[in-house]
């Protein structure tokens, strides 16, 4: 992997960011959950901002709750979504006509309607069934996810304009927009995003930040001349490294990810979710290869000749419920196990062995 750009904190990264938006109009960041993406957000957006006036739309985790249920506990009848009128991100609902201009883009992906209370500021949604039309439903969090998404799209739509209520925006920050999509609507956002971002008459600039890699590649082959990075937090230094990427391939982040778990079982700082992103490269491996499930991977033992017990381990100890905000340390016994796994598996595939010397503490059970 080639040497990457160090940064202190996410301030000066953010900093680095704009200036390079002032050679490229777009910027394509790729990172793990819980590398930073959204606090880089929000520090990007925070440079921009003055006492009286701010230059960056963003969407991330602070945009979708701009919008919260009301989930009527009392009556189960008048179930809406709620807007916070206190936000300059709702600028334009009355004036503009929003619910015309978000309906459009909401149809390439559901199948419900909405209308917007512009009186109580609240979201109501209703679906035809059989004919009918069943009012004030509680949609999905997918479709609550693409209609907030759309929301998003409608004003950024606007600032591509020129309307005077969103005139002040110059850059445009958008963390992660495809939660909670399946691989067909996360290749329709990000292709409709480019396309609608790439108006040759537009002077936006634009950072794009994603975990998600198939979003990231067509991102990547949509934009064509956009400058693409991979950023990694080092825990142990809590600094940032920065990657250019030269192309769209997923597998520089498989590798990208590997260093990380070879990192960690090196300092001996594993924890419980470390065995979710191992189960990620077995399967991106198994998947190359043509396997058709993950154990194809694992080495298997004298004494476990079809590698059914680190299968089993890889397996049950990926699907729990592991924080990536508050990290859990693994118990001993699993360290062993994650790193003999991690080994045999370096082992087996011939990756570049200057990025991968023997680990320590990696035995055969």
């Amino acid at each position: 992997m080639k040497s990457g750009q160090e940064f202190v904190d996410l301030i000066t990264l953010a900093a680095f960011m704009r200036q390079s938006l002032e050679l490229k109009k777009t910027v394509l960041l790729y990172a793990y959950n819980g590398t930073g993406k959204t606090r880089l957000s929000m520090a990007f957006k925070e440079i921009g901002k003055q006492v009286d006036s701010r230059d960056t739309l963003y969407f991330n985790a602070f945009t979708e709750d701009l919008f919260h249920w009301d989930n009527d506990l009392d009556g189960d009848s008048d179930r809406r979504l709620k807007l916070n009128a206190d936000s300059r991100f709702f600028a334009g609902l009355i004036e503009l006509e929003m619910d015309t201009r978000i309906r459009p883009l909401l149809q390439r992906y559901v199948d419900f309607d909405f209308r917007i209370d512009v009186q109580n500021w609240v979201v109501r949604f209703s679906r035809t069934v059989e004919g009918n039309i069943v009012d004030n439903i509680k949609v999905s969090r997918g479709e609550e996810n693409l209609f907030v998404w759309c929301f998003f799209l409608a004003v950024l739509e606007l600032a591509l304009d020129g309307a005077e209520a969103y005139n002040w925006v110059k850059f445009v920050y958008i963390d992660d927009p495809i939660s909670s999509l399946d691989e067909h609507n996360a290749i329709a956002v990000a292709n409709h995003l480019a396309q609608l971002l790439k108006r040759p008459e537009s002077s936006l600039r634009t950072v794009i930040s994603t975990h998600h890699t198939l979003f990231f590649n067509v991102l990547f082959n949509e934009f064509g001349n956009a400058r693409s990075y991979f950023l990694n937090h080092r825990p142990v230094t809590d600094d940032y490294v920065l990657y250019e990427q030269s192309n769209d391939t997923p597998f520089f982040y498989h590798v990208a990810a590997l260093v990380e778990l070879y990192e960690a079982a090196q300092e001996d700082r594993l924890f419980t979710h470390h065995f979710n992103m191992l189960r990620s490269i077995l399967e991106k491996t198994a998947s190359f290869h043509g396997h058709n499930n993950f154990s194809a991977c694992i080495k298997q033992n004298d004494d476990d000749p079809d590698g059914v017990l680190h299968a089993r381990l890889v397996n049950i100890l990926s699907h729990g419920k592991y924080s990536l905000y508050e990290p859990r340390q693994m118990l001993d016994e699993n360290k062993v196990y994650f790193k003999t796994i991690l080994s045999d598996f370096l082992d087996s595939h011939r990756f570049n062995p200057t990025l991968f010397p023997p680990i320590s503490g990696a035995e055969s059970l």
